[in-house]
């Protein structure tokens, strides 16, 4: 397994509650498939977005470190892009 970094904003509009169940489903779905994750930064929260996306002009930003194989992250890329509460999302290999 590498370790991988992923960063994802979710919609700003979404309450807190909602907010909550979204991480959990999405950190579910890398474990259910094999993952690890191993920590969940939420410093960078809610912020403007450089440009609107989906007409929202602010989103909430997570930022996973994560252990996983190449056929988890196939997976989780395929279910996040059909996840409407996620704007936009990025997996890079964790350099540390």
């Amino acid at each position: 397994m590498r370790k991988y970094e992923i960063m994802y904003i979710l919609k700003a509009d979404l309450d807190e509650a909602a907010r909550e169940a979204e991480m959990k489903n999405i950190q579910d779905l890398l474990e259910e498939n094999g993952g690890k994750v191993k920590n969940t930064d939420l410093k960078l929260g809610l912020r403007d977005l450089a440009y609107p996306i989906k007409k929202l002009t602010k989103g909430f930003y997570v930022v996973l470190k994560v252990d996983a194989d190449e056929s988890t992250l196939f997976e989780f890329n395929r279910r996040i892009k059909i996840n409407p509460a996620v704007l936009r999302h990025l997996v890079t290999v964790d350099q540390q």
